[in-house]
């Protein structure tokens, strides 16, 4: 198979994890976060040559997996819709884990773990403060105390996102890896 064609068949593996990781763990608040998007972000920029692939790369995935979402949605076969208001600073959001890893570019297993780290925590910060600019006074309070009450309330989704961040980021290298070079190898950029 040519490179183009693996990676059309990687980015569908992709959006296939990301709208499995939704469909299953989204609804349940306790997982809420546990998804592979910002992982994907993350190693596009560690692994990608080609700086416009490394945007579409974790942009396509999510925008499948969301589109999906919707599908289902509209079937009343999910909680949620897959698109709504806002939406796209979550896309913008992600876009900065893909800058990241081109800062980082995964030249060692540090670097991996650095990303994996800071990319979750970049989104959880930023994403937080822009629930908090953008709620009602009732719901955070524009003040100090509101906006750490509006991050202590995202904490549990900070928590998964973390973790699903760190558990797929070397399930992504692997598989990139072995449809690339035909090695099941966590192999650096």
């Amino acid at each position: 198979m040519k490179s183009n064609g693996r990676l059309i068949v990687f980015t569908f593996i992709l959006a296939a994890m990301a709208t499995a990781c939704k469909f299953f763990f989204g609804p349940d608040l306790d997982w809420s976060g546990f998804s592979p998007v910002i992982a994907i972000a993350l190693f596009a920029g560690f692994i990608m040559k080609q700086k416009d692939m490394s945007f579409l790369l974790p942009l396509l995935a999510l925008f499948i997996s969301d589109a999906v979402i919707q599908f289902l949605y509209n079937q009343d076969l999910f909680p949620y819709a897959g698109f709504y208001a806002g939406q796209w600073k979550n896309y913008l959001l992600l876009l900065s884990a893909t800058f990241l890893g081109w800062a980082l570019k995964g030249r060692n297993y540090s670097s991996l773990l650095a990303g994996g780290i800071a990319a979750p925590t970049v989104y959880f910060l930023v994403s937080n403060f822009f629930v908090w600019q953008g709620t009602a006074e009732t719901v955070y309070p524009k003040n100090f105390n509101g906006l750490m009450t509006c991050y202590e309330a995202g904490l549990p989704f900070y928590r998964n996102s973390l973790i699903a961040t760190l558990l797929f980021l070397p399930v992504i290298l692997l598989v990139f890896n072995y449809l690339t070079k035909k090695k099941a190898v966590l192999t650096l950029a």
